[in-house]
């Protein structure tokens, strides 16, 4: 009976080793989500295609040790285009952040870290954004509102007057916009 039971849970875990995550990969930014090939799939990446996209940053992080949602997704597409065996020269992002939860993890890392009692991940992979080419805005508007110091801010990011107006001028030159 014992045996029975070792030889049960062996193949229980074989199973569930086999089922596990398929590898992630992260060719560009390591902090973000990656890409996985998923064989057969209808509209996969195309290489003489060039990918416009706006991402559209409302949400925070769900807690402060995370990647705000825009910026990890922005991230995770680039792995993808590169994982997809494109160049980032495929990719024309721009990430627009403009509600008050989503600022905060523009913040530097002392006013983060006052604020939350541990350092921005944000800021790795903002500087790994902007480096791929990248565009980040954050709107001046909500950033006054929020009686926010522009000089609080990542290096990595530009203020704009007004983040709806700038995701409208990104969506008429042409950008999908993408809402997280």
């Amino acid at each position: 009976m014992r045996i029975l039971a070792i030889v049960c849970v062996s193949a229980i875990a074989a199973m569930t080793s086999a089922l596990a995550a398929p590898k992630q990969l992260r060719p560009v930014i390591q902090e973000s989500d990656g890409y996985v090939a998923v064989p057969n799939a209808a509209l996969k990446p195309v290489k003489a295609r060039i990918y416009r996209a706006v991402f559209d940053a409302r949400q925070g992080a769900a807690k402060p040790v995370d990647l705000v949602p825009a910026v990890n997704f922005a991230a995770a597409e680039l792995n993808t285009l590169v994982g997809a065996g494109m160049t980032l020269k495929n990719a024309q992002f721009a990430v627009v952040i403009h509600s008050q939860d989503a600022d905060a993890g523009l913040l530097d890392n002392a006013h983060y870290r006052a604020k939350f009692g541990v350092d921005n991940p944000n800021l790795a992979v903002l500087a790994k954004l902007k480096k791929a080419g990248v565009k980040l805005y954050v709107c001046g508007q909500q950033l006054t509102f929020d009686s926010v110091d522009f000089k609080t801010l990542s290096p990595d990011v530009t203020v704009v007057a007004d983040g709806l107006l700038a995701l409208t001028q990104l969506q008429n030159e042409g950008s999908a916009v993408l809402v997280f």
